[in-house]
């Protein structure tokens, strides 16, 4: 691979030693412990705090791709823009994202063609320093082997503008989605829980018309609800927590949750 992207957020978000790295993975998906003889969903939401605060939550969704291994071939990962203003939507022009588990092939053939999208943009800069999306990795990388990627940093982009991105990326069996979100920030527990609840009940329903302060993923997230909708996709709540329940005080704290959607 010639073009790497380093991994900018190995030692603060999540361990930087693999050793260390793939046995805290490892733990939070043991206690996650799917119930068997639960279905491989298509797609998932999962959040993208420091591990210490979401990766609980984020193992709920990701024990449930144990059986993909060695059938997904490409991961579509999308997540908001917390560094860099983005318009619309961006993908990179990397062939490879870096991690301490090793670095992560770039499905170029498809970011060549999703950038063809207009409202798309090739942005190094976007996704430079962005962890909604490379928090992610160290946890594909564990459930499911080998794959190549496709990275979206999600900025301004409609839900008809995401829906359309998504469903160009869709393909089979061999392709997973996975959609980077927290949801409530700075909220008082009690108010956190309230509002977080209100929000998963409208995922549920594929209600595609979440704001920023509902969830900081909401522009991927309405555009994975929309397609939802028109494909018939049945959706899951795995797991809804917030940091105040995993690694933090309950003054100020963030909402985290996981969902799985599967094709009836």
């Amino acid at each position: 691979m010639s073009s790497i992207r380093p991994a900018a957020m190995a030692g603060t978000f999540y361990p930087g030693d693999a050793p260390g790295l793939a046995a805290e993975i490892a733990a939070y998906l043991a206690e996650a412990n799917p119930a068997a003889g639960a279905h491989a969903p298509k797609a998932v939401i999962a959040p993208h705090a420091g591990y210490m605060y979401s990766g609980p939550i984020a193992a709920s969704a990701y024990a449930r791709l144990a059986p993909l291994r060695g059938k997904v071939e490409r991961v579509v990962l999308a997540g908001p823009a917390h560094r860099v203003f983005v318009r619309g939507a961006a993908v990179p022009d990397a062939d490879g994202f870096d991690s301490p588990l090793g670095a992560v092939r770039l499905d170029r053939e498809l970011l060549d063609r999703l950038a063809r999208l207009p409202f798309v943009e090739v942005s190094e800069r976007a996704h430079a320093f962005e962890h909604s999306l490379e928090v992610h990795l160290p946890f594909l990388q564990s459930v499911l082997g080998d794959f190549k990627l496709a990275p979206v940093v999600v900025g301004g982009a409609t839900p008809a503008q995401m829906a359309q991105l998504l469903e160009a990326a869709w393909g089979g069996s061999e392709t997973l989605v996975v959609v980077s979100s927290d949801l409530s920030h700075y909220h008082p527990y009690d108010v956190a829980r309230t509002l977080d609840r209100r929000t998963a009940e409208r995922i549920l329903k594929l209600d595609p018309a979440l704001e920023p302060e509902e969830a900081c993923g909401a522009a991927p997230i309405n555009g994975l609800l929309e397609l939802a909708r028109r494909r018939g996709l049945a959706p899951e709540l795995l797991d809804l927590r917030n940091s105040g329940d995993t690694a933090g005080g309950r003054d100020r704290v963030v909402g985290y949750a996981a969902f799985a959607f599967h094709e009836r």
